[in-house]
């Protein structure tokens, strides 16, 4: 049995009836949940959901703005629940951990107030309630369904090819969207604003267009009304978000006193600029720092070919030089040469930046941000689902390097560190690992069969200067290291 001393060295339980029990030193809620009540459905309750719109929304909550703009859950992977069981039991609550690198934060979330059982019909069914004004969504870069040659919808893709024939009894996100907008139009009810959280290009046009595709192979009647009624803002998000381990959830008990079986640790900025388009209303997120502006681009440009391909950039070289995490990564002046000199010859240099924004104080601010040694974030997860992140985060600068005729070594090198780690990484957490793996071995003695998944690359790999400057820096990486790459590549750049 616990002595009294050791019952209250014991972590709180996180839960609603527990709050004021919490250390001061944790941030709750300001509002009484009871108070809340829903208006945006988020499908994707993943760590940087909670790390970011969470946040956003406790914040207005906070300031006692628009509490009928509450956040329902829901989700339909095998993950979503796990998920719901793991924050059912703690009233939907989440804590979440600002790693700085001049201090740990820790507030108590409270937005989230319900979360729609993991099946897609409950899901089209709470769609169903006009409260619900919008959709959101954290799906990952692979989630859209995007045919990477014509940049339009798969649509020989299984989920969608059921969904299109099975309109009644979707699988997948979209053709939920589409059974629940199908509803609400024959009920006369207005339909919802979805607005896309992932780190895709033009993501809500994007998401637009997956939309309109499958709804057309249902019904154009169905297309023609989403195309008219419905609003897909874009929108940039960013707040790096590590994944939670028992280290994360270690710190929350230890540091903090909170016994959380899902906590979210991430680093303090935060970043969200939306296309001011909600014919249905919005919640006033402007009063917690969310930028509402007439076009996203600029911002979205910046962000992903500076932060985005910035990770990639560093990834695959740290991760054949043995590094586990992304500071560590930085502390190596190989590395940190190799990614200043890749934006600023490269990268830098083809964008067409209108917002107003320092590209070269944005670049300084995200290498500060990738060496905070208190956010732990892995190399491991900057590898994964390459397949789906280099054609939205790299390809973009390759392309337009390659249309105004400007240098592509680094780039190339880019792709070439990401071979050579696909050829031979014990696992590679990508929907299409056979395909890459086999490609990338076989590019060893044959560099084109790389360029050549059309899936990934669409046309590029019959671009002749590409084709050369990937071979030559392939040939590089397997004869000389990925070190002896990157000085080759820097000492290249400085004359």
């Amino acid at each position: 049995m616990l002595s009294d001393r050791d019952s209250r060295n014991q972590p709180e339980r996180l839960a609603l009836a527990s709050l004021d029990r919490l250390s001061r030193d944790v941030a709750v809620p300001r509002y009484a949940r009871p108070s809340l009540r829903a208006g945006i459905l988020h499908i994707g309750v993943g760590n940087f959901h909670r790390s970011h719109q969470s946040i956003y929304m406790d914040r207005l909550f906070n300031e006692c703005l628009d509490l009928d703009w509450a956040i329902v859950g829901a989700g339909i992977r095998p993950f979503d629940c796990t998920q719901r069981q793991r924050l059912a039991a703690q009233d939907w609550l989440t804590t979440v951990v600002d790693l700085g690198a001049d201090g740990v934060r820790a507030r108590v979330t409270g937005s989230m107030i319900e979360y729609c059982e993991v099946r897609p019909r409950a899901i089209v069914g709470r769609l169903d309630d006009p409260a619900i004004r919008m959709v959101t969504l954290t799906i990952t870069e692979g989630g859209y369904y995007i045919d990477a040659t014509t940049g339009g919808l798969a649509g020989e893709h299984p989920d969608i090819l059921h969904d299109a024939a099975h309109p009644d009894d979707p699988t997948c996100v979209f053709g939920i969207l589409l059974a629940a907008l199908n509803r609400r139009r024959a009920r006369g009810l207005a339909p919802f604003t979805v607005v896309s959280c992932d780190n895709v290009p033009h993501n809500g046009d994007v998401t637009r267009r997956t939309t309109l595709g499958l709804a057309a192979m249902m019904s154009m009647d169905l297309a023609d009304w989403v195309a008219e009624h419905v609003s897909f803002p874009n929108s940039m998000v960013d707040c790096i978000t590590p994944e939670t381990s028992q280290r994360e959830r270690d710190l929350v008990a230890n540091r903090f006193g909170i016994d959380d079986a899902a906590p979210v640790v991430c680093e303090p900025f935060r970043q969200w600029v939306i296309e001011d388009r909600f014919p249905q209303g919005r919640p006033a997120l402007e009063h917690t720092g969310v930028e509402f502006v007439d076009d996203v681009t600029p911002f979205e440009t910046l962000k992903i070919r500076v932060l985005n391909a910035g990770h990639a950039a560093i990834a695959y070289p740290a991760a054949l030089m043995g590094y586990r995490t992304v500071h560590e990564a930085m502390e190596d002046r190989d590395i940190a040469g190799w990614l200043d000199t890749l934006m600023r010859r490269e990268v830098l240099p083809v964008l067409d930046t209108k917002s107003g924004v320092d590209a070269d104080d944005y670049l300084m601010t995200t290498v500060r941000r990738f060496r905070n040694p208190a956010l732990g974030d892995t190399i491991r997860r900057l590898c994964q689902d390459g397949s789906n992140r280099q054609p939205k985060f790299v390809l973009p600068s390759l392309r337009e390097a390659l249309r105004k005729g400007a240098s592509v070594d680094g780039l190339a090198l880019e792709l070439a560190f990401w071979c050579r780690h696909c050829a031979t990484a014990e696992t590679l957490d990508d929907p299409r690992e056979r395909e890459l793996a086999a490609a990338a071995r076989a590019a060893r003695h044959d560099a084109m069969a790389f360029l050549d998944l059309r899936q990934v690359f669409g046309d590029l790999g019959r671009c002749r200067r590409l084709d050369e400057a990937f071979a030559r820096q392939l040939g590089v990486v397997w004869a000389h290291g990925p070190r002896d790459a990157l000085r080759r590549y820097v000492a290249s750049q400085a004359s």
